[in-house]
This record gives structure tokens, C-alpha cells and sequence, in this order.
């Protein structure tokens, strides 16, 4: 989930819907203020921890990859001129 915009498009979106003014007094009814908080962090600790767990697992699999490369020794030995 990216935050910011990313191109002209989104550029032009943000800046279109800055301006408009939203009335939800109905919405506000239906769900309590802390309990909307507490499911806000709720999704944002969540994201947060799998973004840690994504990171953790391209360590892994970058370390896993790099340990089952097998080195090889070549020698090089130019022909000789008679």
C-alpha cells in the first residue's frame, strides 16, 4: 500500500478531492469514536508487523539463496607456445 501519490493521475485526484467537504453526521452515529480508533491501530499494528514479517522473509530467502550457491574453482592455464 503505497502512501503519497505515486503519478500525475494520483497527483491530480488528490488535489481534485482535497477540496470537497464530506457531511457523514449519520455514519458518526453508528460507530463509536474509540471503537473506530482502536480498529485503526488494530489495521496498523497488523500492517506494521507484516511488513516486518515480509522483510524477515526476503532476509531469509536472499540468505537461503545465497548459501546453496556452490563456488567452483577454475584454474586457467593458457596453452603453452612451442
Amino acid at each position: 500500500m503505497a502512501i503519497g501519490a505515486q503519478d500525475n493521475i494520483d497527483r491530480e485526484l488528490v488535489f481534485k478531492y482535497a477540496k470537497i467537504k464530506v457531511d457523514n453526521s449519520e455514519s458518526a452515529r453508528l460507530v463509536d469514536s474509540e471503537t473506530m480508533l482502536g480498529v485503526m491501530t488494530d489495521y496498523a499494528n497488523l500492517q506494521r508487523e507484516m511488513m516486518g514479517m515480509d522483510k524477515k522473509l526476503k532476509e531469509i530467502c536472499s540468505s537461503a539463496t545465497s548459501k546453496s550457491i556452490k563456488y567452483m574453482r577454475i584454474n586457467f592455464n593458457p596453452p603453452r607456445r612451442r
